[in-house]
């Protein structure tokens, strides 16, 4: 048998069930108005899916009580917080989708961290030269405001069905009563390299929390975290301003502005944080409309323009199931050019986010061809559109978004559904922690390079500005506007491939929910495709991928954290990533009127 024989035989069968499919043609209609559904009984039932299985228990719980998603959201991210500190906390921030079944509405919840008012576009440049990665990252410049906290409670106004103290009590149990430390956080502490790269044991505090006598937490130890319960037994009982002034705002500001590289953040920067509420960036697809998080998110953009992109360059005589990997690839390539280039925050620059699921745009942008081994630059939906050209506008920015992120997928027992993805940016943030939680390094998102060509980079650094994130918070509508799908994952700037590859795997390849997030990951940015190659399929589709010219890196322990549900006829169908420690479990069905109470004897 020949190589490439053996490969059409070895890649994976998901994708070899997906030549079956009909090749649908796309047609993207621009639309940042959210789909209306008729709001009849919902009868699907209702799912968590979270990167732990006490934070999936906590949003149950919190449903099983009558929560809105939102309460349950509450609940499974401060959970997160205490158990994956590594991945994400209410030091950082959040892009929140919500959809409200009763009211048809689908509204993003803007929790992004905010840059210090003093601050200019050269916060990391020193002396004229711009500080690498790793030096930005272990200083106090690298932090924004935190929004996870201000953002709970600006959805919970609005959607919350319980008390708004009750959804903290998970939370605030296991961390008073202590919780056991998971393979992942010991596997991550034990890591040299976090000990390298991160000033975890040079901080006294966290030093002493997560190497306790000098040595890192183990797996099966028990770790409480008191100051944490205190934290937020303050915001259940007395509001989130006693997260975001007092004593709580002046630690922020005192542990920030130590040495080296303190941050110029004040506490007026702290208590005047706002969440933006934001219409979502909406797409039709097929027979799908798909909402995600607009700029300064990635997610409405790319999950809009890769899946339309994918139809148009698809063969229509595709007949190996290797042409939609391979096509994947490509509607990716040109997708991150795009993003790389134009998405910011679109409250301080102007980002053409709905010119670039334009179908008109993408149309043109799929006739622009790129070799495999080449590095696609952006494109022009300026000219395309008949307008003043838009590319000169930006200098082209391909900075990295670090993986310390995580994700979770949420639909109550009404049909309300929660698609949330928060970080802290790299893992455990900036080392240093306040009052029981990390702080993000968030900052580092900005282009630290402000300027390219004697342009401004639309992702450089500014007063008050949000940077940009490839964080996909995203949910799925089919045309009769019923919800079909919520996904999403923590991945730095990898999240936007991991995304688009279960949006395609589900809606075009015919996979379940589980299926489609245990497919190999295929990363194409820039002048290279990273391919997942221990997983089953993996090998295959780089080797095929090398054969046709692509610059291809083979990737091993890939740190996607997906969490999908869709709704199927049979009911909700969840898929929790295996890289993870996660779970996607339904709400146990209530039991009937008359049948008898656990109580009865």
């Amino acid at each position: 048998m020949s190589v490439k024989s053996r490969v059409l035989v070895g890649v994976s069968a998901l994708f070899i069930a997906a030549c079956q499919q009909a090749n649908n043609s796309s047609e993207i209609e621009v639309d940042d108005a959210p789909p209306v559904v008729e709001a009849d009984t919902w009868s699907h039932g209702a799912m968590v899916a979270a990167a732990d299985p006490r934070a999936v228990e906590a949003g149950l719980e919190a449903l099983r009580n009558g929560g809105h998603a939102v309460d349950a959201a509450i609940a499974v991210h401060t959970v997160l917080g205490l158990v994956e500190p590594q991945s994400s906390g209410i030091g950082g921030g959040a892009f929140m989708v919500v959809y409200d079944r009763e009211s048809g509405e689908t509204v993003v919840y803007d929790g992004r961290e905010t840059a210090p008012m003093a601050i200019d576009e050269n916060l990391f440049v020193e002396d004229g030269e711009v500080l690498g990665f790793l030096d930005a990252w272990q200083s106090g410049k690298s932090s924004g405001v935190p929004g996870a906290i201000a953002l709970y409670k600006t959805a919970h106004d609005v959607h919350g069905h319980n008390e708004w103290a009750s959804n903290f009590d998970a939370a605030i149990e296991l961390a008073d009563e202590g919780f056991v430390v998971s393979p992942r956080l010991a596997g991550t502490l034990a890591d040299a390299r976090i000990r390298q790269f991160t000033r975890l044991d040079d901080h006294p505090v966290s030093a002493a929390y997560f190497f306790p006598d000098g040595e890192s937490l183990a797996e099966g130890a028990v770790r409480d975290n008191p100051d944490y319960a205190e934290t937020l037994r303050r915001v259940a009982t007395d509001g989130i301003e006693t997260f975001y002034t007092g004593e709580n705002a002046e630690a922020i500001v005192a542990t920030l502005t130590e040495a080296p590289r303190p941050s110029a953040i004040t506490v007026e920067d702290i208590a005047g944080y706002e969440v933006k509420v934001r219409p979502p960036l909406c797409g039709n697809w097929r027979d799908y409309r798909i909402c995600s998080a607009p700029p300064p998110s990635s997610g409405g953009v790319t999950q809009n323009a890769i899946p339309g992109l994918y139809d148009r360059l698809l063969p229509e005589d595709a007949t190996q199931p290797f042409a939609r990997v391979r096509t994947f690839v490509d509607a990716q390539r040109l997708a991150y050019a795009d993003r790389d280039h134009y998405v910011a925050d679109a409250d301080f620059v102007q980002v053409p986010a709905m010119d670039l699921i334009n179908p008109a745009y993408l149309d043109v942008r799929a006739t622009e061809v790129f070799e495999p081994g080449e590095t696609p630059t952006p494109g022009d939906p300026g000219l395309a559109l008949g307008g003043n050209p838009m590319i000169g506008l930006w200098g082209q920015d391909p900075t990295e978004d670090a993986p310390g992120t995580t994700h979770f997928s949420i639909v109550d027992q009404e049909g309300n559904v929660v698609s949330m993805t928060a970080t802290v940016e790299a893992a455990f943030g900036n080392s240093r922690m306040v009052n029981g939680y990390l702080l993000n390094n968030e900052l580092t998102d900005f282009a630290r390079q402000p300027r390219k060509s004697n342009l401004p980079v639309a992702n450089a650094p500014g007063p008050g500005k949000r940077p940009r994130s490839s964080m996909s918070p995203t949910i799925i509508f089919d045309t009769d506007g019923d919800l079909k799908m919520v996904t999403g994952s923590p991945g730095g700037n990898s999240i936007v491939a991991y995304v688009s590859k279960t949006v395609l795997a589900v809606l075009d390849w015919g996979d379940t929910a589980q299926e489609a997030v245990a497919e190999p990951n295929i990363i194409a940015r820039g002048e290279t495709v990273g391919v997942e190659v221990d997983v089953p399929g993996g090998q295959e589709i780089a080797d095929e991928l090398n054969s046709l010219g692509y610059n291809v890196q083979e990737r091993r322990g890939e740190n996607s954290g997906l969490h999908v549900i869709v709704v199927t006829e049979d009911g909700l169908d969840g898929g929790a990533d295996p890289r993870r420690e996660g779970v996607a479990l339904a709400l146990e069905e209530a039991p009937a009127e008359d049948a008898p109470s656990e109580a009865t004897p």
